[in-house]
């Protein structure tokens, strides 16, 4: 390293493309090298983020890293509505400009500093924080985490190429499914190289990390626990409706794995299926509590049981807008982007082009 923070912003093209696994998954390689780091999200994209704090998801990664408090760097602006109404009144009294130059003037500065950017290239703008806008100020490489899609991969990664020039380090490709895992290998990645366009890592899709836990469910439909309180960490990576009759339901059953089964509080028939095949947990609608039978069974079988004050298609839609879109709060999941990480990005290469030439 040459003695002066070299910072390096992690962003991406689209919402939940997994750029917050991937600071996980490259700070803790650096971290286990010896390197000094830091991290900071300078734009907070979520309500609970503010403005001067760290937001939940930083404080996470900050804790699973074991930073201490001056390698964590605050918020500097929120997308929150107080926080732009503030912005468009020309009310904000320092630029982002001048408090990312606080970024750099920091005594005792660390040898990498890790930036998470914002979800798209635009966000931001308002506040000078758009990700083109953040490198320009910090002279700072970038990698893009991009989620594999055959059709509009190349597309994306070469507009990008084009935005950011040499301060693009490369991209980082995630979420490849099985059937595309030696396609591109063998087609997607060559192509890019040859366009100027490093690819740094070739990452497989990973059921557990868009699951979701129990216990992130209980929140999102503010259900009500019935049985196994102490189960909530189990993860759900699949949903299943039980609606139809009990020899149908069994049968669509046992093809999900790790599921959660919505149905409704009277078909204890369904229930009884469901907690015989692989299944999280249960959530019942229509305010009917379960029967004795089948907490007993739940119990026995250490499978949560949840009530909510929703229709099924309300329910379905918020566990659907769930998955893949939760916050690495689970150990399991910082295990498995470790893994991840450590087999299919290529940090050497990333810290290679870093390098002063």
């Amino acid at each position: 390293m040459t003695g002066v923070t070299q910072y390096l912003l992690i962003g991406s093209l689209e919402s939940y493309s997994g750029k917050s696994a991937t600071v996980l998954g490259i700070a803790g390689q650096l971290k286990a090298r010896g390197v000094d780091i830091a991290y900071g999200k300078p734009l907070a994209t979520h309500p609970t983020e503010i403005k001067g704090t760290t937001s939940d998801d930083t404080a996470f990664i900050a804790s699973v890293l074991d930073l201490p408090p001056d390698r964590v760097y605050p918020a500097i602006a929120s997308l929150d509505e107080e926080s732009i109404e503030r912005q468009l009144g020309g009310e904000s009294s320092t630029s982002a400009k001048d408090a990312l130059q606080n970024y750099v003037r920091q005594e005792n500065s660390p040898e990498i500093a890790l930036l998470e950017g914002p979800g798209t290239l635009d966000e931001g703008r308002l506040f000078g924080l758009s990700l083109g806008e953040m490198a320009e100020t910090l002279n700072a490489g970038v990698v893009l985490v991009m989620p594999f899609n055959w059709q509009n991969l190349i597309s994306r990664a070469l507009s990008a190429r084009e935005q950011f020039g040499d301060r693009l380090l490369g991209i980082a490709v995630n979420n490849i499914t099985a059937d595309y895992v030696e396609r591109f290998d063998r087609h997607y990645a060559p192509y890019l190289e040859q366009q100027g366009i490093a690819v740094l890592g070739q990452i497989p899709r990973s059921t557990l990390l868009h699951s979701i836990s129990v216990a992130e469910l209980v929140k999102r439909l503010n259900a009500n626990v019935l049985c196994r309180p102490d189960r909530l960490d189990l993860m759900v990576e699949s949903l299943r409706i039980g609606a139809m009759n009990v020899n149908s339901a069994l049968k669509y059953f046992r093809k999900g794995h790790n599921m959660a089964i919505v149905t409704g509080g009277d078909r204890t028939d369904i229930q009884l299926a469901a907690l015989e095949t692989s299944t999280q947990c249960l959530i019942l609608t229509g305010h009917l509590s379960p029967s004795e039978l089948i907490i007993a069974r739940a119990e026995e079988l250490e499978t949560p049981i949840l009530a909510v004050d929703l229709d099924t298609l309300t329910t379905v839609e918020i566990i659907d807008n769930a998955f893949g879109k939760v916050p690495i709060e689970e150990e399991v999941k910082v295990q498995c982007i470790s893994e991840l990480m450590a087999t299919h990005f290529d940090l050497d290469r990333l810290l290679a082009r870093m390098s002063p030439q």
